[in-house]
């Protein structure tokens, strides 16, 4: 079955760069993001995963994890690491999923259920391995992306979708098109105009009875 937008993500246990995790315990009361690549010693997944290293520190201080995930075997992922940080100038420091069997793969429905790990397997026969998953610290998948692979990822937008995700847990909010933290923001059309002028005392402006703007709360 297809996995969608509030489904629990699948529980798994693993082992890790830095050692056996079951997956849900890991998070703990955090946010996760779970990204995953085709093989080990690749060239565009070895420009993201040294690009994640450098941004991992804004990553906790949003509350959020991050986890990888390549088809390799974890002894592959330890000597990657060293190329990465000789290329990319940081070295991950966050745990790399050995998922030799393709079993989390499988469980992401990043591969065709009827996939057989082995050696001779390339970056282009698990293509479709290069997914994002957003969990929040309640266990549910609040994003998805999957990207072909001769394309870099954007961790930048990921950031962007966390500070989105947050705010808008947190407050009876949307954001715009383009949106970035300080913004301003929707008011959802849950909220009437009365609720409104309390929960947002600075005011708000109404270019539709549906669409109404204010000062991005907090």
């Amino acid at each position: 079955m297809s996995l969608r937008i509030n489904d629990v993500a699948p529980d798994f246990t693993a082992a890790t760069t830095q050692g056996a995790i079951r997956f849900h315990e890991w998070i703990g009361d955090q946010w996760a993001i779970l990204f995953s690549h085709p093989k080990d010693f690749t060239p565009v997944c070895t420009t993201e995963l040294g690009y994640m290293a450098k941004i991992e520190p804004e990553f906790t201080r949003r509350n959020a994890k991050l986890i990888g995930l390549s088809v390799d075997p974890v002894d592959r992922h330890e000597r990657w690491a060293h190329d990465i940080e000789e290329t990319q100038g940081h070295r991950p420091r966050y745990p790399m999923i050995g998922d030799a069997d393709l079993k989390v793969a499988k469980l992401y429905n990043m591969l065709p259920a009827e996939e057989v790990a082995s050696d001779g397997r390339t970056a282009a026969t698990n293509a479709t391995v290069r997914s994002v998953f957003v969990i929040g610290p309640d266990k549910k998948i609040k994003l998805m992306l999957t990207y072909p692979m001769t394309t870099g990822r954007n961790f930048d937008e990921i950031l962007r979708v966390l500070d989105s995700m947050q705010l808008t847990a947190a407050h009876r909010v949307a954001t715009p098109v383009n949106w970035k933290k300080g913004d301003d923001v929707i008011i959802a059309p849950s909220v009437s105009d009365e609720e409104a002028r309390q929960l947002f005392p600075g005011g708000f402006k109404t270019l539709k009875p549906y669409l109404r703007t204010t000062k991005q709360p907090g």
